[in-house]
């Protein structure tokens, strides 16, 4: 597999050149990138052909492989908001990355579908968002991008049972799930929802949860939480997923590059304990 690092494990603001440099020099095969508001670090609604190009260009003298595409932006212009303005807003974002992604060699882009509130209820956020996404995904098809769609702290698509028709009811090729081990942790077992989410995960996100904390500060660097890696990585096995697997951790406040080079060690050694019992 491919190891690599989201753009959000840097502090805000850092160049891009130097988030290449610091995760390539790691020891890391990829980078993902963000999608960012106007003026943001790196990709940007604005983001013309030529400077993705030439972001392309940067990533490639790094040796650094673009597999996917991110952004936050979706929590502040939901595609299922009840504003159109909003709405539409949401919509040119998942546009825009599908764009970005096929002129950056890309195959997937990450897509937050919406979060249940006590002004969205859980049924109407399914359905709202299931056709919402219809458009994108035809955008997506044409530019051969899958829409991953994935498990984050929204109150929605709370199994992996329900996540996997979610996804079957798209109807899509390229529909797909972005899955995050940690985020799954203080729902369930993440190794159970690779096994049943199966070929329609299209990337995986790590990072680690301690579900004695139980609310956001429970996330923690890769081995420091309560995340069952061996049957992780062993249920990913089992699906035959082989792609990237990115981590997603806070940018460390006091060196940015100890974040990069304790992250790698952290995954060399997630991957090898599955390699060594192979070898047994």
């Amino acid at each position: 597999m491919l190891k690599a690092l989201n753009q959000w494990c840097f502090p805000e603001g850092t160049p891009l050149s130097k988030v290449f440099s610091m995760t390539a020099n790691a020891g890391f095969d990829a980078i993902e990138l963000n999608l960012y508001e106007s003026g943001g670090e790196g990709l940007t609604i604005d983001t013309t052909v030529g400077e993705a190009q030439a972001i392309k260009s940067m990533a490639d003298a790094n040796g650094l492989t673009l597999r996917s595409l991110s952004t936050g932006m979706l929590w502040s212009y939901p595609i299922v908001s009840e504003d159109r303005d909003i709405r539409e807003k949401g919509q040119q974002i998942v546009m825009k990355q599908i764009e970005l992604a096929a002129e950056l060699g890309m195959d997937t882009v990450l897509v937050v579908p919406g979060a249940v509130t006590a002004h969205m209820a859980y049924d109407q956020c399914y359905f709202k968002s299931q056709e919402a996404l219809q458009p994108l995904l035809r955008h997506a098809e044409e530019h051969n991008i899958f829409l991953g769609i994935e498990n984050v702290w929204n109150k929605f698509l709370l199994s992996p049972l329900e996540a996997a028709r979610y996804v079957d009811e798209l109807d899509s090729p390229k529909a797909a799930f972005y899955f995050d081990v940690g985020n799954v942790l203080q729902f369930g077992f993440p190794e159970q929802w690779i096994e049943i989410l199966g070929h329609r995960i299209a990337k995986v996100h790590v990072k680690d949860f301690k579900t004695a904390v139980g609310n956001i500060n429970g996330f923690v660097p890769l081995l420091a939480g309560d995340v069952n890696w061996h049957a992780v990585m062993k249920a990913l096995k089992k699906i035959g997923y082989d792609d990237v697997l990115t981590a997603e951790i806070p940018a460390h406040t006091f060196s940015s590059r100890t974040l990069p080079e304790d992250t790698l060690r952290h995954m060399d050694a997630i991957l090898q304990s599955v390699e060594e019992e192979e070898v047994k």
